[in-house]
């Protein structure tokens, strides 16, 4: 399933495989850091606001 990730995070995965991430943060510096925020933010916005405002709002429902 590699066609599915992105070229740098298959870049950074090569990177922690070899020298782990102390060595991917000191090559690839804040960038790696702000993706994980980033990825976190958008992941938990979904989880807890976006879908329980749907439900609430009648669009989701369980049946």
């Amino acid at each position: 399933m590699t066609f599915l990730k992105p070229k740098f995070l298959i870049e950074w995965n090569k990177i922690r495989k070899e020298g782990g991430y102390k060595l991917l943060i000191k090559k690839k510096g804040w960038n790696v850091v702000i993706a994980f925020i980033v990825f976190y933010l958008v992941r938990d916005s979904i989880l807890y606001l976006l879908i329980p405002y749907l439900a609430i709002k009648g669009i989701i429902t369980c049946n």
